[in-house]
């Protein structure tokens, strides 16, 4: 077995859609980044790549270019996966923000993570108890955690 871990965060913008899990959610702020800023798959790429030894996210898609600019993360995601030998067998993500409440659209979040992995995904959220950037509405961040069976 293979463990790894994920980590991102954005600041929430004016102007830009919100896209969490592949998911739009109507919000009158988006991410910003130089993707479609998707902090959920973010961080499972970053886990994905971590259990594979293949760094993290920003090595595979950097961000200084363009054919990365406003890409579709599930894409990324799917990207990422190939470069994972073995079954990725478990996705554990937790969402870290005051709004929007994730409950509406987690089970469309864990079906698109899991039709893109062929793992069981399972995905949470919290707020931060007004506490911080993320207390004060100002961003989300998410942590994830990855399982890989070696081949």
């Amino acid at each position: 077995m293979k463990v790894g871990q994920g980590f991102d965060a954005h600041a929430l913008v004016a102007g830009r859609r919100l896209v969490i899990g592949g998911v739009e959610i109507p919000h009158a702020k988006g991410l910003e980044g130089h993707s479609d800023a998707d902090v959920l798959i973010h961080a499972v790429c970053d886990a994905l790549l971590g259990a594979a030894g293949e760094g993290d996210i920003g090595t595979l898609f950097p961000d200084d270019e363009e054919r990365w600019r406003d890409a579709d993360s599930v894409d990324l995601l799917r990207t990422a996966v190939g470069t994972v030998a073995g079954r990725i067998a478990n996705i554990d993500a937790t969402l870290v923000c005051e709004e929007p409440r994730i409950g509406p659209y987690r089970a469309e979040m864990e079906r698109i993570l899991a039709e893109a992995t062929s793992a069981r995904v399972s995905v949470k959220a919290t707020t931060n108890e007004g506490m911080g950037w993320i207390g004060r509405g100002e961003g989300i961040a998410c942590l994830a955690v990855a399982q890989v069976e070696s081949e």
